[in-house]
């Protein structure tokens, strides 16, 4: 175990070292009436489960005064587009960080002050009443839309791709 410098050692003791056990137990598996054996399951409007998505929340709302909303509530575009963050977190097995909201809201041209009338129109469509704890099942389409291709683009991709390309990064 490791000790601080200041702590006396005497000088005959040998000096310890990690050691591998004798034994490597057997892997865990789901034997138990409650485990999931075929994994988490998936399908409409059971989301996406990742890990500290909640700071997801505290990230999305870091953009709040540099979104180009063009007539469309904040909280929707947030909620939104935080959907479409933790989905693609989740893919890679982790927390959201900036770069999954920033890829979110690059693709939707919530970043863009000249966006297109058609992407706003289409985000109208789509994210109008969002942010709106009762349009869960409307939040969870806008992250179900987006194709899979999308998800696995660098910020760099996506910001290239846009606005010639936003009807195929957002799946619309």
């Amino acid at each position: 175990m490791a000790a601080p410098r200041f702590a006396p050692v005497p000088v005959i003791d040998e000096v310890r070292a990690y050691a591998s056990p004798d034994v490597v137990p057997a892997p865990w598996s789901p034997d138990r009436p409650g485990d999931l054996e075929a994994g988490q399951p998936a399908g409409e409007r059971l989301g996406y489960q990742g890990p500290d998505q909640g700071y997801g929340l505290k990230l999305a709302a870091s953009f709040r005064n540099r979104l180009h909303l063009g007539g469309l509530d904040a909280d929707d575009a947030i909620r939104g587009c935080l959907n479409i963050a933790l989905r693609r977190a989740s893919s890679f097995g982790r927390a959201p960080v900036i770069h999954d909201l920033t890829i979110a809201f690059t693709m939707w041209g919530f970043l863009d002050p000249a966006a297109s009338n058609d992407l706003m129109e289409r985000r109208r469509e789509l994210f109008d009443g969002v942010g709106n704890v009762h349009h869960y099942k409307e939040g969870r389409l806008i992250a179900d839309i987006v194709p899979e291709a999308t998800l696995r683009m660098t910020p760099a991709q996506v910001q290239a791709a846009y606005p010639a390309r936003w009807r195929e990064l957002t799946g619309a």
